[in-house]
């Protein structure tokens, strides 16, 4: 048995999800087969999965089913076995991708800057870049993490970030790539065209013709700390220290809670690991289905 509180957060949740699956969500994963209408429906399925991560920090999915099959019995009495359940949910990558889609758009907060948005990316590692990625290879490459001098195998999360006073950023688009995708690539095809936006990032975003082309034809600008220019003379680089480390330091504190709002989905969610996924569908459950319930954690306990 689980606690009141927490019972009530559990229906909760089914509700919501079941009002998201009636929408939306089913056309995602509709059925054509005498098994259309199982005895645990995935309105369940995806209920004990976001419950067990955002209420019980249950972010693997044999933690998920062993918790279920303890504590929810109860309230799930069609629970089936553990390889169904997790074949089940595979199935449901789609869905839990148009939810977070949903939750991004329905509950934005108010205080969200519609002028000024963060910019970051978060590598979600599949194995170390030592070994050779096996899983998920249609999905997944090697890549390099600057903040953790790591090569791995994986997939990055790109994050477009509304910018809050002394509040996390809350995202305005996610997507995911390859680990291999150039995040100054990833702006240009996704967000390249948006319109008078100041934008916050790291060097990696530093490109000076492009940037200043986007000002010219969308009045928009990106600030990102003082790159140093190649065969500059130590003269030059000391007359403009000053100068380059007061605009770098400022620009690194206004984006600096973007990394707060990635460190907070590690925490919430263990998301950066996906080392124990087995395949592609597995793997995308895995990014989306964290999403999901992180943001379900915000709507439910705020």
């Amino acid at each position: 048995m689980i606690s009141k509180a927490k019972s009530t957060k559990l229906v909760e949740i089914f509700f919501y999800v079941s009002d998201a699956y009636e929408k939306e969500l089913k056309f995602s994963c509709e059925r054509f087969s005498n098994n259309r209408s199982p005895e645990f429906t995935d309105q369940e399925i995806m209920t004990v999965y976001l419950f067990c991560i955002s209420q019980e920090n249950r972010t693997k999915i044999k933690q998920i089913y062993r918790f279920a099959d303890e504590y929810l019995r109860s309230w799930f009495p069609k629970l089936p076995s553990y390889a169904a359940f997790n074949n089940r949910i595979n199935r449901l990558s789609e869905a839990f991708r148009l939810l977070t889609a949903t939750i991004l758009r329905d509950y934005q907060p108010d205080d969200c800057s519609s002028q000024q948005s963060l910019l970051d990316s978060l590598p979600i590692i599949t194995c170390l870049g030592k070994r050779t990625g096996k899983v998920a290879p249609e999905l997944t490459e090697k890549g390099y993490c600057s903040t953790k001098s790591l090569y791995y195998y994986g997939l990055k999360l790109h994050a477009l970030a509304f910018r809050r006073n002394k509040q996390l950023p809350f995202p305005e688009q996610l997507l995911i790539t390859p680990a291999s995708e150039n995040d100054l690539n990833v702006f240009r095809n996704a967000w390249g065209d948006i319109e008078n936006r100041t934008f916050y990032d790291d060097k990696i975003y530093h490109d000076h013709n492009f940037f200043e082309a986007l000002f010219v034809s969308h009045k928009s600008v990106m600030l990102t700390p003082v790159k140093g220019i190649k065969n500059q003379s130590e003269w030059e680089k000391q007359h403009d220290r000053a100068a380059n480390d007061l605009f770098s330091k400022a620009v690194s504190t206004v984006r600096q809670p973007i990394e707060g709002f990635f460190n907070w989905l590690i925490e919430k969610t263990d998301f950066q690991r996906a080392s124990k996924v087995r395949s592609a569908n597995g793997l995308l459950v895995d990014v989306f289905g964290k999403l999901a319930a992180a943001f379900i954690y915000l709507i439910f306990n705020p």
